[in-house]
């Protein structure tokens, strides 16, 4: 489990295909603090620490994974956000977030309003996942606060901290990022189909 607040941004160092799986070595920071077996949100995306050296880790992706996310997209250079598991003592200070993707969304447009971002990101409704303004969203792996939400579309702020902080500073339209919808709504969701 994670809460959506990045740790600390990665660096990819290297991508190493194997059958239909892929190997991502990347570098951070708290490499050292990390351990084999050890979870991590890539992007969103919860990875398993396979292997360490120095201050680079190595994870492994699975077709699927690569399939509905955007790491099947990632370049040797890439930086991604990363957010090691949450310890059941700590604080929440973003919002429950699984490390499952459910979906990808492209970037829409990135305005600067007066010292904050806004980045608007549509998505593929036929998964019939919904976001409501006020309610919470994770776009590559950092817990955000919908600002604007149509059918097909959200609207998140960005201020400077996490501006500075995450990957959204290198965001522009047309990239695809990462969708963790609230898995308190989708379970609402859930249980609506099943009544109906």
């Amino acid at each position: 489990m994670f809460t959506g607040i990045i740790e600390e941004l990665g660096e990819i160092i290297a991508i190493q295909p194997h059958q239909t799986n892929v190997d991502f070595s990347i570098k951070a920071n708290f490499t050292k603090e990390l351990k084999v077996d050890q979870s991590v949100a890539h992007n969103g995306v919860c990875l398993t620490v396979v292997d360490i050296k120095n201050d680079i880790y190595t994870v492994t992706a699975i077709q699927e994974t690569l399939d509905k996310t955007n790491l099947g997209k990632l370049s040797v250079g890439d930086i991604i956000n990363l957010e090691r598991g949450m310890k059941m003592n700590a604080h929440l200070d973003g919002h429950i977030v699984q490390g499952h993707v459910d979906q990808t969304a492209t970037c829409q447009f990135v305005k600067e309003t007066d010292g904050s971002w806004e980045y608007r990101f549509t998505y593929d409704t036929s998964l019939h996942n919904v976001t409501i303004e006020k309610g919470s969203i994770t776009v590559n792996g950092v817990s955000l606060t919908v600002v604007n939400s149509e059918l097909d579309s959200f609207s998140v702020a960005i201020i400077p901290y996490t501006y500075e902080h995450t990957n959204f500073k290198h965001l522009k339209a047309g990239d695809t990022v990462n969708l963790e919808f609230d898995v308190i709504g989708k379970y609402v969701k859930r249980l609506m189909e099943l009544k109906s």
